[in-house]
């Protein structure tokens, strides 16, 4: 058996869900002395767990987290098919409803892209915020991106209601809220939002549940659905 680096202890390797038996921990130790083989392929494991955790925190089952993530990939490659660098366009998806955001430099782009949302399988509807004017400057891009975590970063200090149950999407310091929530985490997210440094105006999104789905929802993971 090859020789394991000092820094390989059984206290590193029973980090997280890894705290079985000794057999299991030498067997996580060889894993962990192989990465530097696996390089290229770490990134891809890494994203793959974040994204694994993220689901099962969330509100939408796992067959509608999986296809919010593939239209998004769809729309945004149809829009950057269709018009390249004459648009900027921000898509997001949630629960199947599609909020689109950025510019555009004319209203007849702005309604075509309504066309290409539809065209996509499975989309339940399209929120079409997009501005008619010249793309964004990568500065304004920067000061949204600043503001989007500062607002997640107060919904995380707030403890009013879960911040992984709303999402934050922020374009020209307008701040778009989305998620499955209650009446009043909705009002909670919209407040925190508005007293943000740097909001000039929030945007609700949201698609409603009573407070009994929601503790539904947010039961144990063994007794949601899937």
């Amino acid at each position: 058996m090859p020789h394991l680096p000092p820094a390989l202890t059984p206290a590193s390797a029973s980090h997280g869900l890894v705290q079985g038996t000794r057999r299991r921990l030498m067997l996580g130790a060889l894993a962990a002395a192989a990465l530097p083989l696996l390089q290229g392929c770490f990134p891809v494991v890494a994203t793959g767990v974040s994204a694994g955790a993220a689901m099962l925190s969330d509100r939408r089952t796992s067959g509608s987290y999986v296809e919010d993530e593939g239209i998004e990939w769809k729309v945004g490659a149809r829009i950057r098919e269709r018009f390249g660098d004459s648009v900027h366009i921000n898509v997001t998806s949630y629960n199947r409803n599609v909020l689109l955001t950025g510019e555009a430099p004319s209203e007849t782009v702005r309604s075509e892209l309504d066309r290409i949302v539809a065209s996509v399988d499975n989309v339940r509807g399209v929120i079409n915020e997009v501005a008619i004017g010249p793309n964004s400057a990568l500065t304004a891009r920067g000061n949204d991106t600043l503001i989007t975590s500062n607002v997640k970063a107060r919904f995380v200090d707030s403890g009013s209601f879960s911040a992984h149950n709303v999402k934050v999407v922020t374009e020209a310091n307008v701040v778009f809220l989305l998620g499955v929530v209650t009446r009043s985490e909705a009002d909670a997210a919209a407040e925190v939002a508005r007293t943000s440094k740097g909001v000039r105006k929030v945007v609700r999104v949201f698609e409603y549940i009573s407070e009994e789905e929601a503790r539904r929802l947010d039961n144990p993971v063994g007794a949601r659905k899937q």
